[in-house]
């Protein structure tokens, strides 16, 4: 098969790929994306309905330590590329952000597809080229194969960014068929693993009239680490914000304990549970002492049920209900995935050593966080850090 030459490739049109094109394109360099879908973006379009979070706006030293062990090797292209910055970009996209209670960072339009499109014109408008379809399956000498609406074809390239995705999420495009691809070439790879991703429960049917419902406020602990997220609960167990913060730790295998008074004491509910019920239930009575809803009482009778004659361990099951997990959900169920292409695979350019000139970016990386706008701007980041360095090799000055 005859190749077509190109100086800068760029597989995959996610926030990664993009980025990256941005920064060979304003380099000097012509720049062409290929993507398999019929469009870019799909994911970052999926994760923006609810509204798009961009970053998280805290001190540099807590939104390091969100990554966990991985922050160590991500640091240097979150330095370069850290909130402050993604907030700027988007603000130069036309983009203006606010930043919710919380700290996390949103367009004013909280939408992805006004971002989107402004990017893609700002693309375009630096001459960047793209061709939609086209599957990447992998390479033929130096020449990146790909499978396309015309037929097998070919691309040699200066310099190329791959972007991948993860795993999780297929029909959006990210569903890790490049892992075998990049295997083959003698590419350490970590498994791949669900993240942010719910856990399962397997729950009585008594439980089944309180699915949907938010345990809230609530803390959760596992592992040393604790969340204070909200926990839904759900027909096959628990998912939301306050489980995907603990996700490393439950995937492997940490007990989980359930705060379901957060503000509480243990004594001050211990001695609000010892009081006279008289002929008040036992619903009754948490509701009326500790103010639980509905649902933390269903939570109470399903996973503690030998708690609930006595005060004393009544109080301590509500301070440290125990949930027995049974692992997590789907890998393409997750929002995102842990594993992929491990930091030994790469030099500090994000380059393969198996592959001079091929470089990696975003959730292909072996890589884990919670949502929050620590995987976006992780992708934004290490795609920038390839995009500059593949400009740097095509003798381009990036800017």
């Amino acid at each position: 098969m005859s190749a077509e030459e190109v100086e800068a490739l760029v597989i995959g049109g996610g926030p990664a790929g993009l980025m990256a094109a941005e920064m060979l394109a304003g380099a000097g360099a012509s720049v062409l994306v290929t993507e398999a879908k019929p469009s870019l973006g799909r994911k970052l379009l999926m994760a923006g309905k609810s509204g798009l979070n961009l970053t998280k706006d805290e001190p540099a030293a807590a939104f390091l330590a969100a990554y966990g062990p991985e922050g160590a090797w991500l640091a240097p292209f979150l330095a370069e590329f850290g909130p402050g910055e993604v907030m700027d970009w988007a603000r130069g996209l036309d983009q203006p952000v606010f930043t919710g209670t919380s700290g996390r960072v949103f367009p004013e339009a909280m939408k992805a597809s006004p971002l989107l499109r402004a990017w893609v014109a700002r693309l375009s408008g630096l001459g960047v080229g793209w061709r939609m379809r086209w599957r990447f399956t992998g390479w033929e000498g130096e020449a990146a194969t790909f499978e396309t609406p015309g037929g097998p074809r070919a691309l040699r390239a200066g310099a190329t960014v791959l972007a991948l995705g993860g795993a999780s999420w297929s029909r959006l495009g990210s569903d890790g068929a490049w892992a075998p691809v990049l295997a083959g070439e003698g590419v350490p790879l970590t498994p791949f693993a669900p993240s942010n991703t719910g856990f399962r429960i397997a729950w009585s049917e008594a439980m089944a009239r309180h699915f949907g419902a938010a345990i809230k406020p609530a803390r959760l602990r596992a592992g040393g680490s604790e969340s204070r997220g909200e926990i839904v609960l759900t027909a096959t167990g628990i998912e939301g914000g306050g489980v995907y913060a603990l996700g490393p730790a439950l995937r492997a295998g940490a007990e989980a304990r359930l705060d379901l008074v957060p503000d509480l004491p243990e004594e001050v509910a211990r001695a609000r549970l010892a009081r006279p019920r008289g002929g008040a239930s036992l619903s009754n009575h948490l509701r009326k002492t500790l103010r639980l809803p509905p649902q933390k009482i269903a939570l109470l009778r399903e996973c503690a049920p030998e708690a609930l004659d006595d005060p004393a361990a009544l109080a301590a099951a509500v301070k440290a209900l125990p949930l027995r997990l049974d692992g997590p959900g789907p890998l393409d169920a997750a929002i995102s995935t842990a594993g992929g292409v491990a930091p030994a695979a790469l030099d500090a350019d994000l380059m393969l050593r198996a592959r001079p000139g091929v470089f990696c970016a975003g959730e292909m990386l072996d890589w884990d966080a919670p949502t929050g706008g620590y995987l976006l701007t992780a992708c934004l980041a290490t795609g920038r850090h390839a995009g500059r360095a593949a400009a740097r090799r095509l003798g381009r000055a990036a800017g």
